[in-house]
């Protein structure tokens, strides 16, 4: 099969969907693999890294999209991009079609294409594992924005995290006790916060406090939890996660109204619309602003702030899925694997997924 890496064309979106080591695997099963030059320059992989591995270097991103069947993307197709697709061909990303513009969705259908997207694709137990990977990071990277934002140059509440001798250490509450929340739970009590975490399951919390640590303050999301908690949050890290479906607003404009001036919020629920209310999309070149006297982070592709870890650990991920779609070819691919069957979202231009089913008709 042929396999093609383009250029990630997204601003400010420096990962690339296939890493040196990854090319040299597929390509030593028998695979060709082509991928536009500087596709990973910002992730610091070379072009003649790729070449060593087998890879075959072109120069447009026509030549791309017009050999491979299957394309290998990070961020969702662009529009310039879908317009370079063929029938019947297969595309890998974080589509998020749950949260994409009607308009772009009927276009994606008459293309008849199929699209799988990461952020679905399931593994042997159920899990998401290129999304668990990526989630990692974004909990990790939260904390760190956070405490970033709260310092005086950033307009924020000039106080740091740990605190001091003396001085209570910032609150930081996270929303949502999944992957983003476990690992933002434990970054951000490693750097001395004290930190509450909500959700409105109690395996989920049993979870994370298991992870985190009894440190950790664990509560029952509800409205008037959620007020409360926001009201007393240095950083408020929204880490809602419904599988496959548009994030709930759990945070109201009015909550977000009632937070500390200077205070953050960092919603990482934001490639699936955001939970906060008053959020909207941002980049990495612009990526805050402020409703009142609240900061709000809302960077969809935030991993890509660290572009090589993030790369690597999205190769190691997808890869065994990858290699069945190349190896089996999509039909037998996806009969032979429920996991990866999941992760579906248009099947040569039928809509299979019924959660964007339904975002497309609400």
């Amino acid at each position: 099969m042929i396999l093609g890496v383009p250029l990630e064309r997204t601003p400010t979106e420096h990962r690339v969907a296939l890493t040196p080591s990854g090319a040299r695997i597929l390509a030593a099963r028998g695979h060709e693999v082509v991928i536009e030059t500087n596709a990973g320059r910002a992730a610091r992989f070379s072009d003649e890294e790729y070449r060593q591995a087998g890879a075959h270097l072109v120069y447009d991103p026509e030549e791309v999209f017009g050999r491979a069947g299957l394309i290998l993307k990070v961020s969702a197709l662009q529009p310039a991009e879908t317009a370079l697709l063929n029938q019947g061909q297969t595309v890998l990303a974080f589509h998020h079609l749950a949260a994409a513009g009607r308009g772009f969705l009927d276009d994606l259908l008459r293309r008849r294409l199929t699209l799988i997207g990461y952020e679905v694709m399931e593994d042997a137990r159920g899990d998401l594992p290129v999304l668990h990977a990526m989630s990692e990071i974004a909990g990790q990277l939260a904390v760190h924005v956070g405490a970033g934002l709260l310092e005086t140059r950033a307009g924020g509440r000039g106080i740091l995290l740990g605190g001091a001798t003396g001085i209570p250490a910032a609150h930081v509450v996270i929303l949502g006790a999944g992957v983003v929340g476990r690992w933002a739970a434990r970054t951000a009590l490693g750097n001395g916060a004290q930190v509450t975490i909500l959700d409105t399951s109690l395996e989920a919390l049993r979870n994370a406090e298991a992870f985190a640590g009894p440190a950790a303050v664990t509560e029952v999301a509800h409205p008037a939890a959620v007020a409360r908690a926001a009201a007393y949050a240095d950083v408020l890290i929204g880490a809602v996660l419904l599988r496959g479906e548009r994030a709930p607003q759990v945070v109201t404009r009015d909550m977000v109204a009632g937070m500390k001036p200077g205070s953050v919020i960092i919603d990482a629920s934001i490639d699936q619309g955001g939970c906060v209310e008053t959020s909207r999309p941002t980049t990495l070149a612009d990526p805050a602003f402020r409703v009142g006297q609240v900061t709000h982070y809302a960077v969809p592709n935030m991993c890509s702030a660290v572009a090589r870890t993030a790369s690597l650990a999205l190769t190691y991920a997808a890869l065994p899925l990858v290699q069945r779609l190349a190896d089996l070819g999509l039909a037998r691919a996806l009969g032979d694997n429920r996991g990866l069957a999941a992760g579906v979202y248009l099947f040569q231009g039928e809509l299979v997924s019924g959660s964007v089913g339904s975002a497309r008709v609400s």
